[in-house]
């Protein structure tokens, strides 16, 4: 059981660690100390209810269908190895400068709006949270419950010190290389998955 939640904690955390539009906007928001609770929150919640959707969605299907867990496997092993590439590429072609725009500060409505649709309207939430977590949770049968929780945990961690520790990160995550530096641990992680689902 143990394993399943450190192994959740670990998946989740790469997946979540990946630059994009999200995780830009809760830096950015962690860096002007604005309405920072209400976006970890709005994050970490709708990450627990797609993650508890796909590990719940997977649980019951792997015992209906019982080759189902074997062919995500497959699916989970391709996507973690592409996703990994794409990391590896994102940090060859250089990093992103995380830069804090200097305005009037913005409606809680706005940002709670903003930050729901950055979630929510972005393809790769439901690939990521939903089908990889739910399909790499089958593999931790009967412990995808623990598995899940890890998957959770990570994911509040993560917001919590993204959008509280933005100010201790912004002027080293203002340089480009410091992203580069992210996306290759990000894209490690993701290999070592992919392995350790293959052959583990």
């Amino acid at each position: 059981m143990f394993e399943a939640l450190i192994a959740g904690y670990l998946v989740a955390i790469s997946l979540i660690a990946a630059i994009g539009a999200q995780n830009a906007f809760v830096l950015r928001q962690g860096i002007r100390r604005e309405h920072v609770g209400w976006v970890v929150l709005v994050c970490a919640t709708s990450d627990a209810v797609l993650i508890a959707a796909g590990v719940a969605g997977f649980g019951a299907a792997s015992h209906s269908v019982p080759w189902l867990g074997d062919a995500m496997r497959v699916v989970g092993v391709a996507f973690l190895l592409v996703y990994g590439a794409l990391r590896f590429r994102a940090a060859w072609l250089g990093g992103e400068a995380l830069v804090a725009a200097a305005t009037s500060p913005v409606a809680l409505r706005r940002v709670i709006m903003t930050v729901l649709l950055l979630t929510w309207a972005n393809p790769h939430v439901y690939l990521d949270t939903v089908v990889l977590i739910g399909a790499i949770s089958a593999q931790y049968a009967p412990h995808g419950l623990a598995f899940g929780i890890g998957a959770s945990a990570a994911s509040a961690s993560f917001f919590m010190a993204l959008g509280y520790g933005a100010r201790l990160l912004a002027p080293v995550m203002a340089r480009p290389r410091s992203w580069v530096v992210l996306e290759v641990i990000v894209g490690i992680t993701m290999w070592t998955i992919a392995a350790a689902l293959a052959f583990g």
